[in-house]
């Protein structure tokens, strides 16, 4: 199979409404058993099976098993974006140019967009460490900067975690809501996951959505000077 055939065949399995619901679900970064993502698509049990079959097959997802239980999740954070970037262009208001506040709660304020924070805040958090001069924007990717890494070491993060890893180190992930990128790849997810353990967030059961905490707006207020509401 060519890259046309295999492309039109992979869009093809992504775009069926009944996997399209499947494949945004695991846009939160989680696994889920097969009952969790029939009962998301609202589908029978044997044609929740035959979906996931194909994408397995395809490998846009994978499978954990774990004692009786099979798990769920995309195979690669390529899959991710791909998903997001789809969203993109469901969300593409380039013909509505009237600006509006942003809202307050919710997933287009704040959110989980795989293994990185996405949403309003996100953006506004990476648009802040581009204007102390942490990260500078470079194709498609994140530079960060020697000062960027001293920064991050606020969060125990350091620039020898990441050595002799395969995954890109950052990415622009562009945010379906704001329309504009944020931080995506290993850095991006160690990010997250750092300041879910400060507890500046919360998560949202059954949801993508993540709820910042008085303490998260405090902190984001005394290190980057962002004020949320």
């Amino acid at each position: 199979m060519d890259v046309e055939e295999k492309f039109v065949s992979i869009a093809a399995l992504i775009c069926e409404p009944t996997r399209a619901k499947m494949l945004w679900n695991l846009l939160d970064g989680r696994a889920y058993t097969a009952s969790e993502l029939s009962f998301a698509a609202d589908i029978s049990p044997t044609s929740t099976s035959n979906h996931l079959s194909k994408l397995l097959e395809a490998e846009i997802i994978k499978v954990d098993v774990q004692g009786r239980h099979r798990y769920y999740s995309f195979a690669n954070s390529e899959v991710a974006y791909a998903i997001e970037g789809l969203a993109n262009i469901a969300n593409n208001s380039s013909t509505n140019n009237e600006k509006k506040e942003p809202e307050k709660n919710g997933v287009k304020y704040c959110r989980t967009c795989y293994d990185h924070l996405a949403g309003f805040v996100s953006v506004k958090i990476v648009e802040a460490l581009e204007a102390e001069g942490y990260l500078t924007k470079s194709k498609n990717v994140y530079l960060v900067s020697e000062k960027g890494w001293e920064w991050f070491l606020i969060f125990n993060i350091s620039k020898e975690d990441f050595k002799n890893k395969r995954r890109l180190l950052t990415r622009q992930c562009l945010d379906w809501s704001e329309r504009r990128p944020h931080l995506a790849g290993q850095l991006g997810a160690e990010f997250l996951n750092k300041m879910i353990e400060r507890k500046w967030f919360k998560k949202v059961e059954f949801s993508r959505e993540l709820v910042i905490t008085l303490k998260g707006r405090q902190e984001i207020y005394d290190l980057l000077g962002i004020a949320l509401q």
